[in-house]
């Protein structure tokens, strides 16, 4: 493992070692921070992506760090996959999983009326039905590291309207309450649940979306509320 850039005593108080992760959408943006973040702190971490390409990309910066970092593809949108993904977690892992990190998500900005049910259906079963499904599958691996945590990437658009982003904000807004019923029904069982809903942040997912959009001006000002 290579030295961190953290004081001995943040070494100390916030060390990830011999803790578990995984990271959905670990290549780019967010995700590709969390990934860093995590391993650095001392964490063991699996990512999932589409990509293998980037996967292979991003594997190789990370062992050139000294960093514990293993991945696999995984399109989240489809059942077969996520149960596969977390069987390989299983193994990778020898049965036990710490941290869970749900980060993968994907924004096509439209008005409500252009909005198709393909559409809805991509948006809401990648932003959520793959995070809650995953949930369910990790849980006797969270359950069986007696220390575990369950964290949605959610955004501000769940809790706040954004023009062109009807479904999108309906999928965070969901994650968002899915988060209070799983800390409520899994506290029992040493697993906690939590968000973090970032504004916009300068990712490929937001230029790509703004882009669409072509309201630059508009998201700017949102990014400033």
């Amino acid at each position: 493992m290579a030295e961190t850039k953290l004081s001995s005593f943040k070494d100390q108080r916030w060390s990830l070692q011999g803790m578990t992760a995984l990271v959905t959408g670990g290549t780019r943006g967010i995700g590709y921070a969390i990934v860093e973040g995590l391993a650095e702190f001392g964490a063991s971490v699996h990512i999932c992506a589409r990509n293998q390409e980037d996967i292979n990309k991003c594997l190789e910066e990370w062992k050139g760090k000294g960093f514990c970092v293993t991945g696999s593809t995984c399109d989240l949108l489809f059942h077969d996959q996520r149960q596969k993904l977390m069987e390989t977690v299983a193994l990778v892992f020898d049965g036990k999983l710490n941290i869970l990190v749900n980060n993968a998500g994907i924004f096509t900005p439209k008005p409500i009326m252009d909005y198709t049910d393909e559409d809805i259906t991509t948006t809401i079963g990648t932003n959520f039905v793959s995070g809650y499904h995953l949930c369910q599958l990790a849980h006797p691996l969270l359950k069986q590291s007696g220390n575990g945590s369950i964290v949605f990437i959610s955004s501000i658009a769940g809790l706040k309207a954004w023009p062109f982003a009807s479904v999108y904000a309906a999928s965070k807004g969901a994650m968002n309450q899915c988060a209070k019923n799983l800390a409520l029904e899994w506290a029992k069982d040493n697993i906690r649940a939590n968000v973090v809903a970032p504004g916009a942040v300068m990712t490929i997912l937001f230029e790509n979306a703004a882009k669409l959009a072509g309201e630059w001006i508009m998201l700017s000002r949102i990014w400033c509320l």
